[in-house]
């Protein structure tokens, strides 16, 4: 059985949710005695020589990288992606494909199962093959409020990862074996023009800001930052960590910010090394959006607040004092820290 997990990029580097996809695949390649491929579309220059990019991936379990390219592919294109992957599976005749339940790989797996006439299985937090050649498969539901024990039955099974229930750090039994250098090869898809008139037109750094399904550090806002002008001293504080700006639903329906950052059951799932959730209560949607942080820290007037029996750490202050403090104190280090980068 051969395994191809899907990788995703936040600029130059492997998005935290795509590494612990990549965890998820290689456990499940081990319980047959095999690895999983590491797929990268449309590689940055230099990938296949990155050392650290090498390491990472065989912490986590890589047992090769394939780097696949096609011509007129640049950048995100989710059918391409799609049409790539399914070539890829099928000349390595792999049995599995896994990615994050991210935007895009949940989009680009849709595709996938829509190219090959097979389901999707999302949410997965576990996938066991059976001799009886079914998957069994445990995944989430209902934003993670329900586990679903399923079977699946494909010759290529399609999942995709509840990344946010999946541990951060690379586990020892799902690591690939010793290797000075991890394998690489090269794959060219051949595609077709229907394949790319879908194209991402510019990734989130181009457009000025850090994706915040893929950031490291999120710094959240709700209805105690108290209007649109309130999220101001987030935004300097966010950029200060190299983070992203998330707010809760009520500021969505408030309008005081767009609904693409909103963090909740309705909004995105976010799985960041740090969250700072500013004026939040914590609602039960919302935090079903947030638990995959590996620390959080809630700041809020109201020590009664759901947020701040789930925080790891809880500050009971006015969030107008904090946050410009907080600010000062990091702008005024004699040595100024890099944006975070989660080393």
């Amino acid at each position: 059985m051969s395994v191809l997990c899907l990788l995703e990029l936040d600029d130059a580097e492997v998005a935290p949710s795509a590494l612990r996809a990549l965890s998820f695949g290689a456990a499940v390649a081990a319980t047959v005695g095999d690895g999983v491929t590491a797929v990268l579309v449309d590689a940055p220059a230099g990938a296949a020589s990155d050392a650290a990019l090498g390491a990472e991936l065989t912490a986590h379990g890589a047992a090769e990288l394939c780097l696949v390219a096609a011509d007129g592919l640049t950048g995100y294109a989710p059918v391409a992606w799609a049409r790539a992957l399914q070539q890829l599976a099928a000349v390595g005749h792999a049995s599995l494909v896994v990615a994050a339940s991210t935007d895009r790989g949940s989009e680009v797996l849709a595709h996938l199962g829509a190219i090959t006439g097979l389901p999707v299985a999302a949410n997965c937090l576990s996938a066991v093959p059976d001799t009886a050649g079914y998957w069994q498969l445990v995944r989430q539901r209902w934003a993670g409020s329900v586990l679903e024990d399923a079977l699946l039955e494909a010759p290529l099974a399609l999942l995709t990862v509840a990344t946010d229930a999946i541990s951060a750090d690379p586990a020892p039994a799902a690591a690939g074996p010793a290797r000075a250098v991890l394998p690489v090869r090269r794959f060219t898809a051949r595609l077709d023009e229907a394949d790319l008139l879908v194209c991402a037109a510019e990734s989130a750094a181009e457009s000025g800001g850090t994706s915040l399904a893929t950031a490291r550090v999120v710094v959240g806002g709700g209805r105690g930052v108290g209007g649109p002008d309130g999220f101001a001293p987030l935004e300097e504080l966010a950029g200060l960590l190299g983070g992203a700006v998330g707010v809760s639903r009520v500021v969505t329906s408030q309008g005081w910010r767009p609904h693409r950052q909103q963090v909740g059951q309705t909004g995105t799932k976010i799985s960041p090394e740090l969250y700072v959730a500013c004026g939040i209560s914590g609602a039960i949607q919302h935090m079903a959006g947030c638990l995959g942080a590996r620390h959080i820290v809630a700041i809020n007037t109201d020590p009664d607040a759901p947020i701040m029996s789930r925080a790891d750490y809880a500050v009971v202050a006015d969030l107008a004092e904090i946050i410009p403090a907080l600010v000062a104190a990091i702008r005024d280090r004699p040595s100024s820290p890099a944006p975070m980068d989660g080393s």
